[in-house]
């Protein structure tokens, strides 16, 4: 073979290469099947393969007959009595993550209003930090593709209009509670005198899903281990914690609070049991 060809041959092999790199840099970011339409909203701040990787981070959910399922379902009859309260009413509202019904649901333990219009910085951060939620569940999701409670009781939720995606959508773990306890972190490092009010709201959040009959108790505690193992994956990406510092600043230059008839109404939902 000529020197010629010897380069030719060395060039086409070099392109191969990179190619062969291209092709599984791409297969890295393939993203997951993701049958719920609200981890979609904006890209979020983490490439697929930093995500957590839930996979091994959960294990499967409670078999039929198991001590776990029992729980389950006792949680599910401690709830049975909220139905049509007042805290069910708020468990409705919860459900939502379309914006900008959820920038609000924090704004009371926040202390101020979040909005695109006061704290546009946050309100952005949201809706970027709800697809790493969101998408951080979706490999247990798949996987097990766990039937949802009301499906398997044969009753309502809390919001009949989103039972057709519920229906498709596996149940354990909760990308609610993911997002919800996540947001509630993050939350408590931008207005740390307020973290206990953040978090006990984060808490309440997730915990919405089991009033709403949307969702088993064990999906809800494997939602919260998905959003701290997220937040804490968040710490080191630069462009988060830049993004965190400036919606700080924000937060506390905000004027515009929620109204004390709204809050009041929200902590005596909140109350009942």
């Amino acid at each position: 073979m000529t020197g010629t060809a010897v380069r030719a041959a060395h060039v086409f092999l070099l392109a191969l290469l990179a190619l062969g790199g291209q092709a599984l840099a791409q297969a890295d970011e393939a993203q997951p099947e993701v049958t719920d339409p609200h981890f979609q909203i904006a890209p979020g701040y983490l490439k697929q393969s930093d995500l957590p990787n839930s996979l091994m981070l959960l294990g499967p959910p409670p078999e039929t007959g198991s001590a776990a399922l029992a729980r389950d379902e006792e949680a599910r009859s401690a709830t049975i009595p909220l139905r049509n309260t007042e805290r069910w009413k708020l468990a409705h509202a919860d459900a939502d993550l379309a914006f900008p019904q959820a920038a609000d649901h924090f704004s009371c333990a926040m202390g101020v209003r979040i909005d695109s219009g006061q704290t546009p910085r946050l309100y952005a951060m949201m809706q970027k930090m709800l697809s790493d939620f969101g998408l951080s569940t979706y490999g247990v999701k798949n996987k097990y593709n766990r039937v949802r409670l009301f499906v398997v009781h044969n009753e309502a939720t809390c919001r009949a209009d989103q039972e057709a995606i519920l229906r498709s959508d596996g149940s354990y773990p909760s990308g609610h509670t993911a997002a919800g306890w996540g947001w509630a972190l993050v939350f408590a490092q931008i207005n740390p005198e307020r973290s206990d009010a953040l978090l006990k709201r984060g808490i309440e959040f997730g915990q919405s899903r089991v009033v709403c009959d949307a969702h088993w108790q064990s999906d809800v505690d494997a939602g919260r281990i998905m959003g701290a193992a997220t937040v804490a994956r968040l710490q080191t990406d630069p462009t988060f914690l830049a993004d965190l510092e400036a919606v700080k600043a924000e937060v506390k230059a905000a004027k515009q609070v929620p109204s004390v008839s709204e809050c009041a109404a929200e902590a005596a939902a909140l109350s009942e049991r």
